[in-house]
């Protein structure tokens, strides 16, 4: 277990374990934590996991790890590692098993008092055109030839069929579709699980929340992203499903059979890799890739779902209108160049935040860096951020993806009251459509870390700037 004494504090906020600590550590390992938030993670497994990932084969820099960092498969979650592509390794831990989960914002043309008393309406409709819970179907089943196409094609597959608007898929990281993506690699096993679940959104942590813009904390930002006072907004959190799940499954259960063919000695077993370049590494790439596309596909179709039940409850074509601010990936792995140098990074619930100039934002973002979409647990705040050149710098481009989980989802439900929950939201003017009053449980405010002080941590170690905060009016989870 670690203690105080094994980190040197760099800045107020960034913390670093040197490779000296532990003798298989290629890198140091870094967290951006306030010192008090940095005492009571002491306790967890997550900083071990941190430590673990640096002794990666070709890890470059450091092993990163964002204010949001808590336990995770191999990895921690808020984990972020740039590996070099010509010598390096990829491993499925470091991206999940939710490959792709991700946020999406929608901005509408309506102001919160316009639709106040349609929000009840909104949120009923809304859990009515978005299906969620575990393993629940959508309104879209595919045969196996035309899941083939949504995951080597992404959203050009909804873009063709009505369900996106060209410019939808400006405001998508990759524009929604992974290049790199073969269908192939994806098991039958795989398919078959998420065949019938685009444009639903799960349970777990995944919403989608009816949000009031209530704060504007940079004007200027706030304008080129078209967020104003009292707008009211869409936010999806979902991801590829079981197809997803099951990729990563089937690729740690490969690696860790194929892994001592490489002659790797790693800590954790979790963390089981396979050379980029190697055959195993191009498969699981190539899956990965293809798992990100059906995510991206997966929140189009809400995307299109929602605009639908706008429609139907205000009844006029002017709903439509809900614009995609942007997308952004959680769990993926990308191909991206720092310094004249390739690498595979790894971001394991964390945000890419790329700072003004990068080629790979859409053109409308290119001189204010990237939307940085932080989602808030149920009941409290999500923010827009814009990515840095500090970021770009510091951290691989990388930012944190909410607030982290504090309370595992079994002490959430054993202590958190369901009554209480209720009149807390209900007190805090939300609307709630959810499944099931475990789900309801598992996911309550107090099961997070504090957003607020996540975010702080963010702005004041600039990695990000803090654009707007918007508040929950309505939820919609499994």
């Amino acid at each position: 277990m670690t203690a105080i004494s094994d980190f040197k504090e760099i800045t107020p906020y960034l913390w670093e374990i040197p490779s000296s600590y532990r003798k298989d550590m290629r890198v140091p390992a870094r967290v951006y934590l306030s010192r008090e938030m940095l005492e009571t993670l002491l306790s967890e497994k997550s900083i071990e996991q941190l430590i673990n990932v640096a002794t990666l084969p070709g890890i470059d820099g450091y092993a990163l790890a964002m204010p949001d960092i808590h336990q995770g498969y191999g990895f921690p979650i808020g984990g972020v590692a740039a590996i070099r592509e010509s010598d390096g390794v990829i491993s499925p831990g470091g991206v999940g098993y939710d490959i792709n989960c991700g946020v999406r914002l929608l901005t509408s043309d309506y102001e919160h008092g316009e639709l106040k008393k349609h929000i009840p309406d909104l949120a009923t409709q809304m859990q009515r055109e978005v299906p969620s819970g575990v393993g629940r179907g959508g309104y879209y089943p595919l045969k196996p030839k035309e899941l083939d196409q949504v995951l080597n094609n992404g959203v050009r597959w909804a873009l063709k069929r009505g369900l996106a608007f060209e410019e939808d898929l400006e405001a998508i990281e990759e524009h929604g579709l992974y290049s790199f993506a073969d269908s192939k690699a994806v098991s039958d096993r795989a398919k078959k699980r998420g065949a019938d679940q685009l444009g639903t959104i799960g349970a777990g942590n995944h919403f989608v929340e009816l949000q009031v813009v209530e704060t504007i904390y940079d004007q200027k930002l706030a304008e080129a992203f078209g967020l104003y006072p009292e707008q009211l907004a869409v936010m999806i959190h979902t991801g590829s499903r079981g197809l997803g799940h099951q990729t990563c499954t089937d690729y740690v259960k490969l690696m860790s059979q194929k892994m001592h063919t490489y002659g790797f000695t790693l800590p954790d077993r979790e963390l089981c890799c396979a050379p980029f370049k190697s055959e195993e590494g191009q498969r699981y790439f190539a899956a990965m890739a293809a798992a990100a596309n059906f995510a991206w596909t997966n929140r189009q179709v809400i995307t299109h779902q929602i605009r639908l039940a706008w429609q139907q409850v205000l009844k006029t074509n002017k709903a439509l209108n809900l614009k995609v601010l942007f997308d952004v990936s959680h769990n993926i792995a990308k191909r991206e160049s720092y310094n004249g140098k390739s690498y595979i990074v790894h971001r394991k619930g964390s945000t890419r935040a790329f700072g003004p100039g990068r080629s790979e934002l859409p053109e409308r973002y290119r001189k204010t860096g990237q939307p940085v979409l932080i989602p808030g647990s149920m009941g409290t705040y999500s923010y827009v951020l814009a990515g840095t050149e500090r970021a770009m710098q510091e951290s691989f481009g990388s930012s944190c993806h909410g607030a982290g989980r504090q309370l595992s989802r079994t002490r959430a439900k054993k202590t958190i009251d369901y009554n209480r929950l209720r009149k807390e939201l209900d007190d805090y003017g939300v609307e709630v459509r959810a499944g099931s009053a475990k789900g309801l449980l598992e996911e309550a405010p107090q099961a997070y870390k504090d957003i607020d002080q996540v975010i702080s941590v963010i702005r004041d170690s600039g990695l990000a700037k803090v654009v707007a905060r918007l508040r929950p009016v309505a939820v919609i989870k499994g």
